[in-house]
């Protein structure tokens, strides 16, 4: 675990208040504060951090690898932040992102064409975690020329069909 300030001020709300708590309990300050130096920690580890991490939506992020994003489609929000900024796909041929990404999982539509772009790849994402996500992020992959010359993220809002017996 990496020591920050923003852990260090946690761990010091947390004591605070469990130093108020136990000081409503025994009027020995010696022996509230010992106590509540042993149990900040696991208030910390085994209460908050978990709601913490239930609240936020932070992930980790992970450099891009070609058999992660095959073999995990709902793991791939870890990579597509790193391969944005790095351009690491950008200048490469449609077959060979194929045979990175795998074949489209759809084409965007085009309504001047009124027929889907070929040049428009779009792949899931996955579901960011966290307790309030309502989107599903996605990515789109724009050709030009047969060569990859951008990523685009969006968000899609998530939405789920109902089954015969919800219909009736």
């Amino acid at each position: 675990m990496i020591i920050t300030p923003l852990l260090i001020t946690f761990l010091i709300v947390v004591f605070i208040l469990l130093f108020l708590f136990l000081n409503t309990v025994d009027n020995r300050k010696w022996l509230t504060a010992l106590i509540s130096l042993v149990l900040t920690p696991f208030a910390f580890y085994f209460m908050f951090y978990p709601l913490l991490n239930i609240v936020s939506n932070y992930h980790h992020q992970k450099y891009f690898n070609s058999e992660a994003w095959i073999e995990n489609p709902n793991l791939r929000y870890e990579m597509i932040d790193y391969t944005i900024e790095s351009d690491t796909l950008v200048g490469i041929s449609k077959e060979k992102i194929k045979t990175l990404l795998g074949p489209e999982e759809w084409l965007t539509w085009d309504d001047a064409k009124k027929a889907h772009d070929t040049n428009k790849w779009n792949y899931g994402l996955g579901i960011e975690p966290g307790a309030f996500t309502e989107h599903r992020e996605c990515v789109e992959i724009i050709f030009e020329n047969n060569k990859l010359i951008s990523l685009k993220p969006y968000r899609e809002a998530i939405t789920f069909e109902k089954t015969e017996d919800e219909k009736e």
